[in-house]
């Protein structure tokens, strides 16, 4: 019978939904016990940590119904290989602001500048800033989009789409559109005008949009939409990537040319004997 309050509390703590009250309310109440704390301030720690694991539990839903391709932040951020850059405004853009306004962002730059790199930090923090977030590249969307066309299922999508607050379209410019994908995705930008925020990264400037859109008309009109309150990230500059392979392949050099005994820096260069 001396179990039964716990197993009951147990029942009861599993049916209200606090999974952290019934894994912490025991450690918590010795350590109250221990430090003299009273009953209200038991509960408020109680309380506090519910609502802690609660939150971060909503955050890591909001990623994964993100569907990012990998969780990156700006911890992890280059800013100073992107000298065209303007940080202070994308750690302006990091408070998600933008988003209560609807406005959009743009990030323009050569291959593997870090494009996709601050568009998913962007959205990472917007995911924990408590916005709903969809992250897709552009191909992806289009293709998704004939789909839902052809099965008869385009309007509930696109009603999917409109109603994130944050979408993220990925890699305009890299595949070319036929003009039926390019129409579908002008109505996607075009029914989120001024009702939600778009983050677009392309390797073109506007001015080349054409090629992928096919149309000179249609252009216009989504960049119209898009640049109405919009903030352009400029990032040219030379491709992380081929850095890395550079540095890389230096290493390997490097490698062959020294004993295994002897240690190779790979960012200085330097040999250290062993």
């Amino acid at each position: 019978m001396s179990t039964a309050p716990q197993v009951l509390l147990a029942h009861h703590l599993k049916q209200l939904k606090l999974p952290t009250v019934l894994r912490e309310y025991d450690k918590v109440a010795r350590e109250c016990a221990r430090d003299g704390v009273d009953h209200p301030r038991y509960l408020l720690r109680l309380i506090e940590l519910e609502l802690i694991d609660r939150e971060r539990r909503t955050v890591e839903r909001r990623i994964r119904a993100a569907r990012f391709p990998a969780v990156k932040s700006f911890d992890t951020f280059d800013f100073a290989a992107i000298p065209s850059l303007n940080k202070p405004l994308v750690l302006e853009l990091a408070r998600c602001e933008y988003i209560l306004r609807r406005e959009n962002v743009i990030a323009l730059g050569n291959s593997g500048t870090g494009k996709t790199h601050a568009a998913l930090a962007l959205g990472l923090a917007a995911c924990q800033k408590g916005f709903t977030v969809a992250f897709t590249t552009a191909a992806a969307l289009v293709n998704q989009l004939m789909e839902a066309r052809d099965e008869r299922r385009l309007l509930k999508l696109q009603r999917e789409l409109a109603a994130v607050k944050l979408l993220i379209v990925d890699e305009l410019g890299y595949v070319p559109l036929t003009a039926t994908g390019a129409e579908l995705l002008f109505e996607v930008f075009s029914q989120r005008y001024e009702r939600g925020s778009t983050i677009v990264t392309s390797n073109l400037p506007f001015e080349d949009w054409t090629q992928v859109l096919g149309s000179e008309r249609l252009t216009g009109a989504l960049l119209d939409r898009l640049t109405h309150h919009v903030s352009i990230l400029t990032m040219n500059g030379d491709s992380y990537r081929l850095k890395q392979s550079a540095g890389r392949r230096r290493s390997a050099a490097r490698a062959e040319q020294y004993p295994a005994s002897d240690t190779i820096d790979p960012d200085t260069g330097q040999i250290t004997t062993t």
